[in-house]
């Protein structure tokens, strides 16, 4: 049989405590099955991902850094278009040292 951890075992019923501190009842059965339920919660997989992107649009830039990885074929990654990307306007700069003559 392994060792005891007293210290891993103290600090992980301290943080229990914490979260749980309003839950928790004087009951051991009552806030072992409340226990389980996180932890039933917790080890979920859901069927299909939240964050599944069948396409994805990237500008010239991150193309070209994709095509120098070797990666420019990945499917569902798709350049967007030229025209788009021509009109995009970003703001002037003021301040700093830009326009400072000496």
């Amino acid at each position: 049989m392994g060792r005891v951890r007293t210290k891993t075992v103290k600090k992980s019923s301290r943080q229990v405590i914490e979260r749980y501190y309003s839950q928790m009842t004087l009951d051991f059965h009552t806030n072992k099955k409340m226990e389980e339920e996180r932890e039933r919660r917790m080890d979920f997989v859901p069927d299909e991902s939240a964050i599944k992107v069948d396409q994805i649009v990237v500008d010239k830039e991150t193309m070209d850094m994709l095509t120098t990885l070797g990666m420019a074929d990945l499917p569902g990654v798709e350049k967007q278009p030229d025209a788009a990307a021509g009109n995009a306007t970003y703001p002037s700069r003021r301040g700093g040292y830009g326009g400072l003559r000496i």
